[in-house]
């Protein structure tokens, strides 16, 4: 940590800006007085802080002009005790239309996330929280990620749920048995932090996933019991990772530091314009994000800001991994930083993010913590859209399909998947659909994944490639991805609602669809009892199997073999009892032709351990060596 903090000094008094861990309180209470400071530009004519009872309406109950102290740092000091009060900053100097912020660094704030509040976050902590303990982690290729978003998890009354969209709905028994019961071992939250096209008054009126960020380092009001308090959704978030991490599950928070929900009210905007958002050469603000604006990682107070906030989830709320959305949009020397920071906090906390943007940065492309610049990003992980588009289809189209609905010609990129990313000599890197060279050092780096909240869900994908599929193929379609999926040596990652092959009516982007495009339908798990059943032995095969998540390259290029492809055939085998597995050899074949192929595999007799839909550990039964034969639309699993 030492190092970090120099490293983190040297580049901001570089810059005129001290580094002291103070300027990172905006806001420093004692009983006795309150301490505001904020980073705003010298010029300002007036900073002023505003003081309220509530955290909304009325009046301010004192007004305190702040003073320069150094270059771009204001300070007041307002005696009293000022606990539960709410404050506010402004830097227009126009009395009769205040431009009002909570600041960039508000901790707690009031309904709506206009007012920053002063409270006693000790006061905040679940009984026990002290001795709350992180599920072991060995290595990252031993998580098991599950994408969800609170209102889509809960909000359907089969769920069985009753505090529908709210943290506290994770911890309900029905949620915990779920998640246990089908193995997955990380929840990936979407956005939990304050965002804001919610109304946090009437949460029922809109619906969003939440990439508008408002204030990063609270969490969301809408995902509370009682949002006009600052203390509850402050609890109650620590309470849902408490109760998780008793269960085994560690806790993922997306986090979007790439752009804010607009420029002129953001609170980066508010308290020092234009520093903390990029232009591109003629002078307008740049849009690498799609979003309207991107983020200034490489200026030295963003880039503080970045490391700082995750810290703080990392320390106050205890969570144990970041999602970094478009992380392409940040420059990769504060990636690098911030994941430093966090191994410095807890070596198994896991960073990884979207290896791309959604436009054009205003930093060259060799700059960014782009998904070719992997390589330059040690223990930070990125999707890996090649297996992705290989399974399902390109992202350009969502009626085209790939390798799930018999075409052929992607079976290189799932190779490619399926050893991580990383550097094996038995795949043709020329015939991969996006990357033509590996980008990943240590498969670790590569998330294994065919589905997100992005884009069409998986079953919509199926439905809308092949209009007329029955829910047999759809079942075996689906399964056969999810299998190539989990056994891949990335880290697998799924959409919550899978394993239930959930629907969201067709849409293609649902951010602020309603309930009933987004919930998820808990009466599928009695519907298609077998889809569900294959989806918990195979997550469970792959936990108990060390095979499959080998973690290093070096031992993925000793231990995994790829059979001769076929058109859309791929198989391999993981051979030499890979990582220490008990089972000797592995063989893994994944059909997607409508037709039975066959493949050569070495001589001995095998246990077949999935086959047509279904899993068995214990055996399904055994098959000869040599020439088999695998069924259509299916992966076949064998070992001796």
């Amino acid at each position: 940590m030492k190092i970090m903090n120099i490293l983190l000094a040297t580049v901001l008094s570089a810059t005129g800006i001290k580094a002291s861990a103070q300027d990172f309180k905006e806001m420093t209470y004692t009983p006795q007085a309150t301490t505001f400071k904020l980073f705003a530009p010298s010029t300002a004519k007036s900073v002023v802080v505003r003081i309220y009872n509530d955290g909304e309406g009325g009046k301010p109950v004192k007004k305190v002009k702040m003073k320069l102290t150094a270059k771009d740092t204001w300070q007041a000091v307002v005696k009293g005790n000022l606990m539960h009060l709410f404050y506010t900053f402004d830097i227009s100097g126009d009395n009769r239309h205040p431009k009002e912020t909570p600041g960039i660094f508000a901790k707690a704030v009031g309904i709506n996330g206009r007012r920053a509040a002063i409270i006693n976050m000790a006061g905040t902590n679940p009984s026990g929280w002290a001795f709350d303990k992180k599920p072991q982690l060995k290595s990252p290729a031993d998580l098991i990620i599950y994408e969800l978003h609170l209102r889509d998890f809960s909000v359907d009354k089969s769920s069985g749920i009753k505090r529908t969209g709210k943290f506290l709905s994770l911890i309900e028994p029905e949620a915990i048995a779920h998640l246990k019961t089908l193995g997955v071992n990380a929840v990936h939250l979407q956005p939990s932090f304050d965002f804001a096209s919610v109304d946090e008054a009437n949460e029922n009126a809109q619906y969003n996933w939440g990439y508008d960020p408002l204030n990063y380092n609270v969490p969301e009001g809408s995902y509370s019991t009682y949002p006009y308090n600052p203390a509850v959704r402050i609890k109650e978030f620590k309470e849902m990772v408490q109760e998780l991490h008793r269960n085994g599950i560690r806790v993922i928070m997306d986090v979007v530091y790439n752009h804010t929900y607009n420029i002129e009210g953001s609170s980066f905007q508010l308290t020092y314009p234009d520093y903390f958002f990029r232009k591109n050469d003629k002078g307008e603000y740049s849009n690498g994000s799609g979003c309207g604006n991107e983020t200034a990682s490489e200026q030295p107070m963003m880039r503080k800001f970045i490391i700082e906030s995750m810290k703080y989830w990392a320390k106050e709320y205890h969570v144990d991994g970041f999602r970094v959305d478009l992380m392409g949009v940040h420059d990769i020397e504060t990636m690098n930083m911030a994941n430093e920071a966090l191994k410095a906090i807890d070596p198994t906390i896991f960073v990884y993010g979207e290896g791309w943007s959604a436009g054009t940065c205003a930093l060259p492309a060799t700059q960014l913590a782009m998904k070719a610049n992997m390589k330059q990003l040690p223990g930070i992980a990125a999707f890996g859209d090649e297996l992705r588009d290989a399974l399902r289809g390109p992202i350009s189209s969502d009626a085209e399909g790939a390798f799930l609905i018999g075409k052929e010609g992607d079976e290189e990129s799932i190779k490619f998947g399926i050893a991580g990313a990383i550097s094996h000599p038995q795949i043709d890197y020329s015939k991969v659909n996006y990357s033509k060279s590996p980008w990943a050092d240590e498969p670790t780096q590569m998330i294994a994944y065919v589905s997100c909240h992005d884009d069409m869900c998986l079953v919509d994908r199926l439905k809308t490639e092949l209009p007329n599929i029955s829910d047999d193929e759809l079942i075996r379609l689906d399964l056969l991805a999810q299998t190539a999926v989990f056994t891949s040596q990335g880290i697998p990652f799924m959409l919550a609602g899978e394993e239930m092959l959930r629907t969201k009516q067709g849409v293609h982007n649902s951010f602020n669809s309603p309930d009933r495009i987004n919930r998820i339908d808990w009466s599928n798990k009695q519907k298609y009892p077998k889809a569900f059943a294959y989806y918990c032995r195979l997550i469970n095969m792959r936990k108990n199997h060390p095979a499959f998540r080998l973690g290093s390259a070096e031992l993925v290029r000793k231990h995994l073999e790829f059979l001769p492809t076929k058109p859309c055939l791929v198989g391999f085998i993981l051979k030499d009892n890979a990582g220490g597995d008990k089972w000797k050899d592995i063989t893994v074949v994944l059909n997607s032709s409508k037709e039975a192929q066959t493949v050569n595999i070495p001589e001995g007799e095998y246990t077949i351990v999935a086959c047509d839909g279904e899993i068995s550990e214990d055996g399904l039964g055994t098959m000869q060596g040599g020439e088999i034969t695998v069924n259509p639309q299916s992966a076949l699993i064998l070992h001796r």
